[in-house]
């Protein structure tokens, strides 16, 4: 579990042990309905921010994924290539580094919060755009919010070096991840297609 998950779930489980507490001393029981709901919602947000680990595949030059989620964006031609991946509330949203170079830049970006799924989040919404040099081109890695996502994280500073499938991060509540590949680069997914981060392998860098 990420460090956020042991802070987030507190005010709900001190809610439903409040609740427990005037059930036991006054006996209503409509308290206990209400301690089982915080209770409830306390586990559901310990499993949104859930961090599993995960196999990480060997090989040079590989391109893992960066989140857990489904391509619904595919891109590819004679120059750069898109892959946009969108990240449901149920997805594991911590954020792994989809290859591995050196952080040149970190830049946070404020813009709107469509939801997620859609072509204009990528240009408008807010969020990180990160940049990682490889040895066969940069690698630009983008955590943009959702309606219901507020806040992107990514830990790294400039000049950091990353293995693929390093955790780097995670996008609070239902987001999206947009990768921009460098010419040349092979594509091993498919739009459509269910990702699990830092393990399926999205392609190989020229």
């Amino acid at each position: 579990m990420t460090r956020e998950g042991f802070l987030f779930p507190l005010p709900f489980l001190i809610l439903a042990a409040a609740a427990f507490y005037l059930f036991d001393r006054y006996v209503i029981f409509s308290l206990i309905y209400i301690s089982a709901l915080f209770f409830l919602l306390a586990l559901l947000v310990m499993l949104f921010f859930r961090d599993p680990e995960r196999k990480i595949p060997d090989g040079d030059k590989l391109i893992v994924s960066p989140a857990d989620g489904k391509v619904i964006k595919l891109e590819t031609g004679q120059g750069e290539s898109t892959i946009s991946i969108f990240l449901s509330i149920f997805n594991v949203h911590v954020n792994r580094s989809p290859v591995t170079g050196s952080v040149i830049s970190v830049n946070f970006i404020k813009g709107k919060f469509f939801t997620a799924f859609k072509d204009r989040a990528q240009r408008e919404n807010q969020r990180n755009e990160i940049e990682i040099e490889t040895e066969s081109g940069i690698v630009r890695f983008h955590q943009v919010t959702g309606a219901i996502a507020r806040r992107t994280i990514f830990r790294p500073e400039p000049g950091q070096f990353l293995a693929a499938g390093d955790r780097v991060g995670l996008i609070r509540f239902g987001s999206r991840v947009d990768l921009t590949l460098p010419a040349g680069s092979t594509i091993e997914v498919r739009k459509g297609q269910k990702v699990i981060g830092g393990e399926t392998i999205i392609g190989r860098l020229p």
